[in-house]
């Protein structure tokens, strides 16, 4: 990964890279220019002494007069020239201030000489292999009668020059690195006064990237800053009001699915759960994490599930279905399954609505097969009736004992019609009664109900001989109606003296257990299978459909006595053993319950 540098030792270095080459080219240029100033004004020097020499040296070459212009020369150098010579213009050098003009070489090669041949100023800087340094000549023509009699050179050492450029330069150095100094401090001065805005908004861009929109950046003496954290401020605003808005969105969304009683699971194209309410997770008894990327399948193992899921992804239908999902018993969902769509109406997975209708199909079992016990209890009389009043009305009896058999037997009928209607009837009236609340709730004795009970099933308990034990403090109480639970002790004591056999004991006990009243029906009976326990108290259910028939009963006293249970607030439970006897225990409240 590329390493990024901060933005201040971006800066900085730039400012001071601008600032050394700017002091470097004004360094470089003023030396320059110092140098050419100096060896202008040397030059100058040089031409003046010349000038002043020039007469006096002319004088002396028409005629020639060697000695005293070699003479004159050595006289003439001092403190503005350092030396001074005379050359002919055949080279001879007739006159010089260092050495003597016999030991000297022809000049027509020097530049400045040529120069001065011409009739112009020669002018030259090189190295003087004679004084071993380097000079500055300046060589001037000489006319006599304006002819060129000769050339007066003058020379001076340029070290004195270079001395003062190094002086100079020492001091440009100096003062340099003072101005590098303090340019450097008010670049570094200037790259923070631009940074430190950068960094603080950079820090509160941070702040509002984990959550903190709620902080405001401070505005930066400098307009284009200001007006960036001013937009910044702005934004995160706006941010809080649309995190606001979906916060809240999603809070109502969530109570939403938090509250529905029916399950919701929303899955991805693969089938991967992206969300999942209360409901469903109560209903399947996993948990309602999702990030863990687990399929549907895995949640909902279920064959018909999984191929109503594949058939809806597939195609892009809205597909629904009853399912039988077995978990801690057999329990019926109807699953609704949609595809799950975006903004664009382009799909993104699939959306599971479903619904626990185990008590609704078990209520439309119960309905239908109500609606046929009810034909068949009623048919099966009628159909006796119609037979026997059919033969009575075509005369075909002559014998009186048997037409009276016969009136008998439609008389049996008509009283288990009127029976069975009674106590639908009765039935109607308590489930009536119960969903407005009107049932007569007084406070009675459970012992007066129970010896009520007792006493209008003597006859059946006589016919038996049976030993009817009841058990019951007289200062039992509650707040019951009266009849109806008289009605429930009738039919319990009722059903339990038909399946006792005859000289057995049945025992009744009431009493006051954890808050309420329990009052139990024991019999010595045949007992009852356990798998006919969960519809024992459903209408017209039947455990031996002939031998009920036979004894007189309706299939409708234990719905009855569920019912009148229930209209108080209680229930009713069952305990059986096969050929151990039954015991029914109804479960009432002290109070009824809202």
């Amino acid at each position: 990964m590329k390493t990024r540098k901060r933005l201040i030792y971006q800066l900085f270095p730039s400012y001071l890279l601008i600032t050394l080459i700017s002091l470097v080219a004004v360094s470089w240029y003023a030396l320059s220019f110092t140098r050419d100033f100096f060896l202008e004004r040397t030059q100058m020097d040089l031409e003046v002494s010349g000038r002043m020499l020039e007469k006096q040296i002319t004088r002396l070459l028409s005629p020639l007069d060697a000695p005293a212009i070699d003479q004159l020369c050595k006289d003439a150098a001092g403190d503005t020239v350092n030396r001074v010579t005379v050359i002919l213009p055949n080279g001879r050098v007739v006159g010089d201030s260092e050495e003597m003009p016999d030991r000297m070489e022809s000049h027509l090669d020097r530049v400045e000489i040529r120069e001065a041949y011409r009739g112009g100023v020669g002018v030259s800087v090189r190295y003087s292999d004679t004084l071993q340094k380097n000079m500055m000549y300046v060589a001037l023509p000489l006319f006599v009668d304006k002819h060129l009699s000769g050339v007066l050179r003058t020379s001076i050492a340029v070290t004195a020059v270079d001395d003062r450029i190094g002086v100079i330069r020492v001091r440009l150095f100096i003062g340099a690195l003072l101005i590098a100094l303090l340019a450097s401090g008010v670049s570094w001065f200037v790259s923070k006064r631009i940074t430190i805005p950068i960094e603080r908004m950079r820090d509160g861009a941070e702040r509002f990237a984990t959550g903190d929109l709620l902080h405001r950046l401070e505005a930066p003496d400098t307009a284009e800053f200001s007006a960036l954290a001013e937009s910044m401020n702005q934004m995160a605003g706006q941010l809080q009001q649309r995190m606001d808005e979906i916060t809240n969105q999603r809070k109502k969304t969530e109570s939403i699915l938090t509250s529905m009683r029916e399950g919701i699971i929303a899955t991805d194209m693969d089938q991967r759960v992206i969300s999942i309410n209360p409901a469903a997770a109560r209903m399947f008894g996993v948990p309602m994490t999702t990030d863990d990327g687990r399929n549907i399948l895995e949640i909902i193992r279920n064959h018909d599930f999984q191929e109503l899921m594949n058939q809806c992804m597939a195609k892009g239908e809205n597909l629904e279905r009853d399912i039988v999902y077995h978990q801690a018993g057999e329990r019926i969902f109807s699953v609704h399954c949609a595809p799950l769509v975006d903004a664009v109406h382009k799909r993104i997975g699939a959306l599971v609505v479903i619904s626990d209708v185990t008590q609704l199909r078990r209520l439309e079992n119960m309905r239908r097969d109500f609606a046929a016990s009810v034909s068949h209890e009623i048919k099966t009389p009628l159909t006796a009736i119609k037979g026997f009043v059919e033969t009575l009305v075509t005369g075909r009896l002559d014998d009186a004992e048997e037409t009276r058999r016969f009136l008998e037997i439609i008389d049996r009928h008509v009283n288990r019609l009127a029976a069975i209607i009674e106590d639908l009837m009765q039935l109607s009236r308590i489930e009536r009664d119960d969903e407005i609340q009107q049932i007569g709730l007084e406070d009675c004795r459970v012992v007066d109900v129970l010896n009520t009970a007792v006493g209008l099933c003597n006859d059946a308990i006589q016919e038996k001989n049976i030993n009817v034990q009841l058990v019951c403090d007289d200062e039992l109480s509650g707040c019951f109606d009266a009849m109806l639970l008289e009605q429930a002790a009738v039919n319990l004591l009722d059903n339990a003296i038909k399946y006792s056999p005859e000289n057995s004991t049945i025992r009744i006990e009431a009493g006051n257990t954890n808050g309420e009243v329990q009052i139990r029906f024991q019999d010595q009976g045949m007992g009852i299978a356990k798998k006919h326990l969960p519809r024992l108290f459903e209408r017209f259910y039947r455990v031996d459909k002939a031998r009920s028939r036979k004894l007189g009963g309706t299939g409708l006293g234990l719905a009855i006595v569920k019912h009148i249970a229930q209209s108080h607030g209680g229930r009713v439970s069952v305990e059986s053993e096969l050929e151990k006897g039954s015991t029914f225990t109804l479960h009432l409240p002290l109070e009824k319950t809202a």
